[in-house]
């Protein structure tokens, strides 16, 4: 385990080198959608291509045509892969106990060949390609459930780092299609402006206290800025119509290497339309890459898969 998380920091915390030199620049490129579903996996774990990237898929054995599935899509950082983000997470085996379909892609590749998401403008497209990863994966959702019975109101994404901010952008661009989203180490737009969401999104943001990368106060990559973990947290509490009283819950232990208890709850559910709901977990002590505890993965999906879209 120890191995695999520090395989894991290495390709993730990479980010670090060249975010301050590296800067966006033009619209984002539309990049080849989904055309035929592929033929997909009917059980356990496969590899297929869509749209000319490698997309990951794991189908529980408990899944059954007949009943919908939840769907998690999960999203790696910057100059990480799939790979790593499935060994930091763990999220296949909580897709077999859980029987939800776990779907995780390649991101884009950029000029110095380290795969990204164009996500914010303050993360991750630092080189001269700006593809349309929005459009992308929200394609390759409607591929999925092309694929499988999916239950189209509990279709969820969780990502770290540049994957956070991506998970963000997907819910600011298609909440019609997602119920929830994880973030962990990652932010939304600076700009409120280019978030415009069609209708609530419930939002977990998970964000370590002393992140030397992503940093929980706020910052900039180059020339471009993005929110603290606070001012996430209020874009959304306003995006989703939420009371600004929040309620404090008992604190969470998920992180390996820290003091019991380490992670603080904030709850925003007062007012949110939809039944959203809006939550900040504060690893105090948490660096970018935390090294994540047996109680992470159980906790965040709990989170998504306690969301759900109102019946249309």
């Amino acid at each position: 385990m120890a191995r695999q998380w520090w395989q894991a920091a290495r390709a993730v915390t990479a980010v670090a080198a060249v975010m301050v030199t590296l800067a966006c620049g033009s619209a984002d490129r539309p990049d080849p959608a989904p055309s035929t579903p592929p033929a997909m996996p009917s059980s356990g774990s496969g590899a297929v291509q869509i749209g000319n990237r490698q997309v990951n898929v794991h189908v529980p054995d408990t899944y059954d045509p007949a009943r919908p599935a939840p769907l998690i899509l999960g999203l790696h950082g910057y100059t990480s892969n799939p790979q790593e983000l499935e060994m930091y997470f763990g999220l296949r085996p909580e897709a077999d106990r859980r029987g939800f379909i776990f779907v995780y892609p390649d991101g884009s590749t950029d000029d110095r060949g380290h795969r990204f998401w164009n996500a914010t403008d303050a993360c991750c497209a630092f080189g001269s390609d700006k593809p349309d990863d929005s459009g992308y994966l929200s394609e390759l959702i409607t591929t999925i459930q092309a694929s499988y019975r999916i239950d189209p109101a509990r279709v969820y994404l969780i990502g770290h780092s540049n994957g956070g901010f991506m998970s963000f952008r997907m819910a600011c661009d298609h909440a019609d299609q997602i119920a929830a989203i994880v973030s962990l180490n990652g932010a939304t737009w600076n700009d409120t402006g280019q978030c415009r969401p069609s209708e609530p999104v419930s939002v977990l943001a998970v964000h370590g206290s002393v992140d030397e990368t992503i940093a929980f106060g706020g910052g900039a990559n180059g020339r471009h800025t993005y929110p603290s973990a606070a001012s996430t947290v209020a874009q959304w509490v306003g995006f989703n119509g939420c009371a600004a009283t929040a309620r404090d819950a008992a604190a969470l232990d998920l992180i390996a290497d820290l003091p019991a208890a380490e992670t603080s709850v904030r709850t925003y559910e007062q007012g949110c339309a939809g039944g959203s709901t809006v939550q900040l977990w504060t690893i105090n002590g948490g660096v970018h890459v935390p090294q994540l505890g047996p109680g992470f993965t159980p906790a965040v999906t709990d989170f998504l898969l306690a969301q759900s879209k109102p019946a249309r």
